[in-house]
């Protein structure tokens, strides 16, 4: 398995988890519940792949991951029922962070792959780590986090996306690159959450 297939699969299941708590939050049956799983794991990327007119899209290439939404849906529907009293708050902001880490390291790495310039590709990162939270909260009637939290979110992934590229132009191995740059985001993103750094 390659290093940025397995970052993908860890972003589709951190950031299903969030689809899962917000969906059982919103008393969706198990339709709405692997629907919004489903946007949220899927949403950035395939937005992503739109832009750089990547066919057929990855989750489509790698149906694995569609299935394995599915199977999870089935077990969390219930199990997030019955310990919804242990899934707080805190514990949904740390898997988003990490979802939005993961994700825009993957998406900033397949811009790259596919020839874009560094500016495009950083974009790439952000949309791919950003877009798939936008959807989840949009079909759960919420407005979208990243344009109510006040705290630096997409500023965050931006910030980590050109840490990799970076990174990339100086040589240093892939693995130190992605794992860092995941890493730096997801710091970054609980460190504002927790000092309530707030953008004005």
């Amino acid at each position: 398995m390659s290093l940025i297939k397995l970052i993908e699969i860890l972003a589709i299941l951190v950031g299903a988890f969030s689809g899962f708590v917000e969906a059982r939050s919103k008393k969706m049956d198990i339709v709405g519940v692997f629907t919004v799983a489903f946007i949220t794991a899927f949403g950035g990327g395939t937005l992503r792949d739109i832009l750089l007119d990547q066919r057929p899209l990855f989750w489509v290439i790698h149906q694995e991951y569609a299935i394995l939404i599915f199977v999870l849906a089935l077990i969390a529907a219930p199990l997030i029922r019955t310990l919804r009293h242990i899934v707080s708050d805190r514990l949904i902001v740390i898997a988003d962070a990490l979802g939005l880490g993961l994700f825009s390291v993957a998406g900033v790495a397949a811009a790259i792959a596919a020839g874009m310039p560094l500016f495009i590709a950083s974009m790439m990162g952000v949309i791919t780590g950003i877009f798939g939270g936008v959807l989840r909260d949009i079909v759960c009637n919420e407005i979208p986090m990243v344009l109510r939290d006040g705290r630096p979110y997409a500023i965050c992934s931006f910030a980590g996306c050109w840490a990799y590229l970076l990174m990339q132009q100086s040589g240093l191995p892939p693995e130190i690159s992605l794992w860092s740059s995941a890493l730096l985001i997801t710091v970054l993103r609980l460190v504002t959450w927790a000092a309530d750094v707030q953008l004005k």
